[in-house]
């Protein structure tokens, strides 16, 4: 299965209503071999658990689907109070039912040429990156991958091992970038790439093991992030570290300022964009974050 790092928290909705839930594609990928994916016996409805219902026909399952939101559009119509979670249920559902018909021709990779699948080149990085933009192309607005399996840039104990991640990923990422462009996706597209933090500059002695020798710990002071396409200033530099890479001291951008200008580029206003939770009305930038205009295009 496509491993993430802490599980369930990078994929829920957090503050926002439940209806913005995002859907965890539990795939296969991971077992199969290139070849085995782009072969003639492929089929692509393997790669998503439980994505057929073997006991009832589509045709079955739409009408079970249709009487079970007409009762629960009455119950609605009985509450008082607008229930998100009931709501976010009902189209969930709905969309599991589609996912069904949809998702099998959205991930059959064997449908892009044969210089597309170069592009993105071998490996479940490469895989997934292919199948994000596929997702965009049919008009998903949000798609995350997630590289490698484990943590694999949790170097506590090996930062040479971030080596291989690298060399890994460059290929798929910058794969996204041109494929996005050559599809006609990439302006109305936005490409972010990153983690919640860096790596110090200096060795961590033991870390989560004994016999920790050239590891690196966690570092939120001085760290990257690059974007790409969807109103983005390409080539452009912005902030640097002190000569250690340790902390950011030119131009630096608090977590706030990231989200307050993404969302700017989303066309959203982040100080009015609120939402109503444990009591209080929440924004994502909390009472801070000012957008970036200078990687601005």
């Amino acid at each position: 299965e496509v491993p993430t790092t802490v599980g369930p928290p990078l994929w829920n909705s957090a503050f926002l209503p439940a209806v913005h839930q995002g859907t965890f594609i539990a795939d296969k990928v991971e077992k199969q071999t290139d070849a085995a994916l782009i072969g003639k016996d492929f089929d692509p409805k393997t790669l998503i658990s439980y994505i057929h219902n073997g006991k009832f026909t589509l045709t079955e399952q739409r009408r079970e689907l249709d009487l079970l939101e007409t009762l629960n559009r009455l119950q609605m119509e009985r509450e008082t109070v607008r229930d998100p979670k009931l709501e976010a249920a009902i189209q969930s559902m709905e969309t599991a039912f589609r996912m069904q018909t949809e998702a099998p021709d959205v991930f059959d990779i064997r449908k892009e040429s044969e210089a597309t699948l170069k592009l993105y080149g071998q490996g479940s990085t490469a895989r997934s990156c292919l199948m994000a933009v596929r997702l965009i192309e049919r008009g998903v607005r949000m798609a995350q991958v997630y590289y490698g399996k484990g943590d694999p840039w949790d170097a506590h104990t090996d930062i040479q091992a971030h080596r291989k991640n690298a060399k890994d990923s460059d290929q798929p990422f910058a794969a996204v970038i041109n494929d996005l462009k050559s599809r006609g996706l990439l302006k109305d597209t936005l490409v972010v790439c990153g983690s919640e933090f860096g790596r110090t500059p200096v060795m961590e002695v033991g870390g989560n093991s004994s016999n920790s020798q050239n590891g690196r710990d966690h570092n939120p002071f001085g760290f990257t992030m690059w974007l790409a396409g969807g109103g983005i200033k390409g080539g452009t530099v912005y902030g640097a570290t002190d000569d250690f890479g340790f902390k950011a001291i030119e131009k630096p951008v608090h977590v706030h300022d990231l989200h307050a200008t993404i969302l700017h580029l989303l066309g959203i206003d982040h100080t009015r964009l609120t939402y109503r939770y444990s009591g209080r009305d929440f924004r994502l930038t909390d009472v801070s974050g000012t957008v970036i205009h200078d990687i601005i295009a």
